[in-house]
């Protein structure tokens, strides 16, 4: 969503580079050791062959069928990033709390239509929220489209609305199969169990509600939907031939 699908997210700070890590649209990522892992066995076995952005592209395909989601296939020869592209990720990646219009047409412009946008925030259905991007719809009074018995539930979850960034406060987006990428995310948000304002507006705005409909219905509809928005990411504008490089470590450009 950054510039390209060119692993700049993975740069530390060092050497002039200030890292996308450190813009608040970033909050929450975190456990970057696997890539770290995967890139020293490959250098082993084939040195400045294969890119972070590949191993970035390649892994969260794999993690979508460890999740029991579709298989996605990919091309490869992605090359990285030399620089880093913080001033841009917050007009690049839409917040928690964005509109529906500015979420669209944030997607839109890196080439995914209503359809995949709405696939890809299925993406929803597994993992957790941290309360910081949940209070806002629980505190003072909780907001009217949030379900009574979820919001009871996640003031349990969140009992202040004030929670600090640093503590592990959070709640599971789904409480059924929270480990499982399926169609159980759009089930609740059409029952107003939705954490974030987007999952509300996603089941109410009129570009969308009828995607949101389908793939309640539709659990491989919903795959193919997701897997066509994750191919789309994938190939977002890459750099490719004799641009950017291969990095040796994933978290620093190479040193000439």
């Amino acid at each position: 969503m950054v510039e390209s699908c060119d692993a700049s997210v993975l740069l530390d700070n060092k050497d002039g580079i200030e890292s996308e890590k450190n813009s608040p649209r970033s909050f929450g990522m975190r456990n970057f050791g696997p890539i770290d892992r995967i890139k020293e066995a490959l250098e082993k076995e084939c040195p400045q062959t294969v890119s972070c952005a590949d191993i970035v592209a390649l892994s969260a395909r794999e993690g979508t069928v460890l999740l029991g989601g579709p298989y996605v296939e990919m091309k490869t020869g992605r090359r990285d990033s030399k620089v880093s592209f913080l001033d841009q990720v917050e007009s690049s990646i839409p917040n928690f709390n964005d509109s529906m219009p500015v979420v669209l047409s944030r997607f839109n412009s890196v080439g995914l239509d209503d359809e995949a946008t709405v696939a890809l925030l299925g993406a929803h259905s597994v993992g957790r929220v941290h309360c910081l991007n949940i209070v806002g719809r629980l505190y003072p009074t909780v907001d009217p489209t949030l379900n009574p018995t979820r919001a009871a539930y996640l003031k349990k979850r969140c009992p202040t609305p004030e929670p600090d960034p640093k503590k592990v406060q959070y709640s599971r987006t789904d409480l059924l199969t929270p480990a499982v990428l399926d169609n159980l995310y759009y089930k609740n948000i059409l029952r107003g169990e939705g954490l974030l304002t987007i999952d509300a507006e996603l089941a109410t705005d009129n570009r969308t509600a009828a995607f949101v409909e389908k793939m309640a219905a539709d659990n491989d509809y919903f795959h193919q939907q997701f897997a066509r928005a994750l191919l789309i990411l994938s190939e977002i504008n890459p750099l490719t031939g004799h641009q950017g490089e291969i990095r040796k470590k994933c978290r620093f450009v190479n040193q000439d």
